[in-house]
């Protein structure tokens, strides 16, 4: 037997690449158009929080939480279980994160949106950009066809990177959210690497410049009282 040190990524897909791109194209094509209708949410999400304001708000979490509870769905638990025993389990994930952006920015307001500092602003609206528009073009540069494209509300990369993106633009930082994201981006760029794709790193790059985002810059509304004199 192998000794354990010996193992990469791709030792432990239980499919080949063919098979998993193949999965990709027959979703797309199942819930086409529906990829329009989904990057055209994602930019009204991005237009919304960064309008800020409670209705605003409220609409750009909406959509990030439709989002999610749409690929734990369609994507993981009717598609990818099909191949992968434990998808079913990274759906449910995928709901938990919907459930509870649905919790923080919809049903409340504790997760609401105002003027950020100038570097957390850009980084957000960068983030979110390049997961709507830049992040299927890499597949189409990496060699794959648009059929097996990821797109915002559809597959799981570039909707976990939005949603980090989008968590820059709130006023302040909920690292209770951004967990599940950053686990959807270093699991994209796990089967990405695994299944030997150019792009595998651009996940999990852009997880931590959003993580170092969040932690390196504050909110507005974590600015910290001044101590009243006596």
């Amino acid at each position: 037997m192998s000794e354990w040190w010996t193992y990469t990524l791709s030792d432990f897909l239980l499919f080949s690449p063919r098979t998993y791109y193949r999965l990709f194209e027959l979703h797309h094509r199942a819930h086409w158009p529906l990829q329009l209708a989904a990057l055209a949410a994602g930019a009204l999400m991005l237009a919304a929080a960064m309008r800020g304001g409670r209705t605003s708000g409220r609409a750009a979490v909406a959509i990030a939480a439709a989002a999610w509870l749409w690929v734990g769905g369609s994507w993981y638990v009717e598609r990818y279980a099909t191949i992968n025993w434990a998808a079913g389990w990274i759906g449910a994930g995928f709901a938990v994160q919907g459930l509870l952006l649905v919790a923080s920015g919809v049903a409340t307001t504790r997760l609401g949106f105002a003027s950020a500092v100038a570097l957390r602003r850009r980084l957000g609206v960068g983030i979110v950009l390049f997961a709507l528009a830049l992040q299927p073009v890499t597949g189409l540069l990496a060699g794959r066809s648009w059929t097996e494209a990821e797109v915002f509300g559809i597959t799981p990369g570039p909707t976990a990177a939005a949603t980090l993106g989008l968590l820059l633009l709130a006023e302040r930082t909920r690292w209770e959210l951004a967990l599940i994201p950053l686990l959807g981006c270093l699991l994209d760029g796990a089967t990405l690497w695994a299944l030997d794709a150019a792009d595998a790193w651009i996940p999990p790059a852009l997880a931590v410049v959003a993580i170092g985002g969040l932690a390196a810059t504050r909110g507005p509304g974590r600015v910290a009282r001044a101590t009243p004199q006596r």
